[in-house]
């Protein structure tokens, strides 16, 4: 505590960090001002049937992102989730797309053409999103609309104001990044899974203490000590790595030598971040949708239904796992990483330059998926089996699944970013581990 305390010290007294500090809690307090406006035209004592169905599946996902400005018919309900599927298709797309391969080899100023594309496209994204949105919104919550407004009109202004709604919440963002402590779409995520945390905390107390079943203080401490080891493992996931090591050779110009130094490429047991998740997830979220076409769903289907069944968390399991070794095909290119390590002099010791390199890092990156998939599928099944020790539901998604990977490697990056501060002014920071500060952080998306 005395070194926590001493942390905090350390950052006020920089009056760059000090200010930039500011400014991120500035910015966090108007996005969770705006999450709590809610859309013109609609009555919030009439929203309880659209709190029902965002309880779980894939719309508690976009709920938790959202900070429950989704469930609460806010200006901001759609959240910076638009964006984010708009980056990933990007990122998609600059993989399979030579004419995005070529622009993100540009450097800044491609960098800078394909955000200009993702925002096009998270305005696209926004334009379909809005009214399905408000669409679902007339459906469940029928009488929340104020009488006398016309719904023509209601679904064109209300499409307007929830797109204008989300790209100001990427302003933010961006803000974050530029004048804050950095990461602003992330924090922003980050604060919207966080602003659910006391009620679903309060709710869990309650009924520890109040039901007949609860367990009182002993499951309580039970849970709590779960917790923190799903915590701790979460934490070991995000920061492990494999160092490949990289012999450098040594090159003589004028009196100088340069090279003939040993580096390392950490290979991220975690590389593919939180998107196998997401995208079982959305799969997942398919029987939702077929069941509004059947009348009477068979044992299949009601228990791919519930996220609480064995078969639902199997399938679900095993989708994470395929989608882990898609993804981290995708974004890590072994044949582009011989590559370059063959123009700038480097070699593996023992393996020859060129294809053998690139089959190495193969090799390797396929050993250390298998482990990864196989933990974050553990990692999101955690809500479930946090069901069977009678954890609410609120509660029980802080056990694991997306949430608990997006705080972690938000919390754990955002760390890094203000010791690299902390260490250009000479001062102590947090994280004691040579390691840990080397490490870059996991991005939300």
């Amino acid at each position: 505590m005395k070194k926590f305390i001493e942390y905090l010290k350390n950052c006020w007294r920089v009056e760059d960090l000090r200010e930039r500090i500011l400014i991120t809690v500035l910015f966090v307090a108007i996005y969770r001002f705006g999450s709590f406006v809610v859309l013109p035209g609609i009555d919030p004592g009439d929203l309880e049937s659209l709190q029902k169905q965002t309880a779980g599946g894939l719309m508690s996902l976009l709920d938790a992102f959202s900070g429950g400005a989704f469930s609460h018919a806010s200006i901001f309900a759609l959240g910076i989730m638009p964006y984010i599927s708009a980056s990933i298709v990007m990122q998609l797309l600059a993989v399979a797309v030579p004419y995005f391969q070529k622009m993100q080899r540009e450097g800044e100023s491609g960098r800078k053409k394909i955000q200009w594309y993702t925002r096009i496209l998270t305005v696209g994204i926004l334009l379909f999103q809005a009214p399905s949105y408000l669409i679902n919104l007339r459906a469940q919550s029928a009488g929340a609309l104020a009488t006398g407004i016309s719904w023509n009109y209601f679904i064109i202004v209300g499409t307007i104001i929830l797109a204008a709604g989300s790209m100001f919440i990427l302003w933010l963002g961006e803000r974050i990044t530029d004048k804050g402590i950095g990461n602003g779409v992330s924090i922003i995520i980050m604060i919207g899974i966080i602003a659910r945390l006391p009620q679903a905390f309060i709710q869990e107390v309650g009924s520890r203490f109040t039901a007949i079943t609860g367990g009182g203080l002993v499951m309580f401490i039970i849970e709590i000590l779960i917790l923190y080891i799903v915590v701790c493992l979460a934490i070991l996931l995000v920061q492990g790595t494999r160092k490949v090591p990289v012999q450098y050779a040594k090159r003589l110009v004028g009196n100088k030598q340069y090279g003939g130094a040993r580096q390392y490429i950490p290979l991220k047991l975690f590389a593919a971040n939180v998107m196998p998740i997401i995208f079982a997830q959305a799969l997942m979220f398919i029987p939702l949708t077929i069941i509004n076409y059947v009348t009477e769903p068979g044992f299949i289907m009601r228990n791919l239904m519930d996220h609480r069944s064995f078969l639902y968390n199997i399938v679900f399991a095993i989708l994470i796992i395929a989608f882990t070794y898609f993804y981290t095909a995708i974004t890590l290119n072994p044949t582009q990483m011989a590559e370059d390590m063959k123009r700038n002099n480097g070699f593996i010791p023992g393996v020859k330059p060129g294809k053998p390199t690139a089959e190495y890092i193969d090799t390797v990156m396929s050993r250390i998926t298998l482990p990864g998939s196989l933990f974050i599928a553990f990692i999101a099944i955690m809500p479930a089996l946090a069901g069977f020790l009678n954890v609410q539901d609120a509660f029980a998604q802080f056990f694991g699944g997306t949430s608990l990977l997006i705080l972690v490697g938000v919390v754990i990056d955002t760390l890094q970013q203000i010791e690299s501060r902390l260490l250009m002014r000479h001062y102590d920071g947090l994280l004691n581990s040579g390691t840990s500060r080397q490490r870059g952080g996991v991005s939300a998306y």
